[in-house]
């Protein structure tokens, strides 16, 4: 289906987010060649905000190689590789391609799609570019995230190649329109609600929003 073109981990630490500002995260990753891929996420990476990021549900972060364009043309900006907090920069998986539950074989690891990520502003934050994250946010442009259902070895280069789907798939761009964008009926997201893949997070997160329409 796709293939990896970048491959970045990193532990958290203090980075400037504009003059005189800095905080605490796991944005700032660096490339690497190879990486061992645990149930937890990478060696070599991990979270800092653990509320809103990392966990078993969420071990690997998966951003498009195809948006880096856009998002440089729109704003004259150039981004390398994992500019967007991701793990794993890929080709040939765009979110309306993806679907919740999908497992994918990548290296020597099988991994699932979990959810549709929310981007975070630190996104722009750590770019020195606020209006990024809106427009992240505003395009759905936002990578997804997954699951490790067998850890192994990942390298740049890898193949991607789906090798599981459910039944009836939900598209994470499904997911986006309905949820990160409020636009689901109440049957639209009882459906995505039911995907017994989906990360218990986003699950909560949906069924919060069904609660508020009774």
């Amino acid at each position: 289906m796709g293939f990896v073109l970048g491959l970045a981990v990193g532990k958290p630490k203090e980075v400037a987010v504009g003059r005189n500002k800095t905080m605490m995260s796991g944005i700032g990753k660096e490339q690497v060649e190879a990486a061992m891929l645990h149930f937890a996420g990478f060696d070599g990476d991990a979270s800092f905000d653990l509320k809103h990021h990392g966990g078993l549900d969420r071990s690997v972060c998966i951003f498009p190689s195809e948006h880096y364009s856009y998002f440089e043309e729109k704003f004259n900006w150039i981004l390398s590789l994992g500019a967007f907090g991701e793990n794993l920069t890929v080709s040939g998986m765009l979110e309306q391609d993806v679907a919740i539950g999908d497992v994918f074989q990548v290296g020597e690891a099988l991994i699932q799609v979990s959810e549709a990520r929310n981007p975070c502003a630190t996104i722009g934050k750590y770019q020195l570019l606020p209006e990024l994250f809106q427009e992240v946010r505003k395009t759905s442009r936002t990578g997804f995230l997954c699951r490790t259902i067998s850890e192994g070895r990942i390298q740049k280069g890898d193949e991607i190649v789906r090798v599981k789907r459910e039944t009836d798939p939900v598209s994470v761009a499904f997911c986006h329109e309905k949820v990160l964008h409020r636009m689901g009926t109440r049957e639209e997201l009882e459906r995505i609600s039911q995907i017994e893949p989906l990360a218990a997070r986003y699950r909560n997160e949906v069924l919060g929003k069904l609660g508020k329409m009774r």
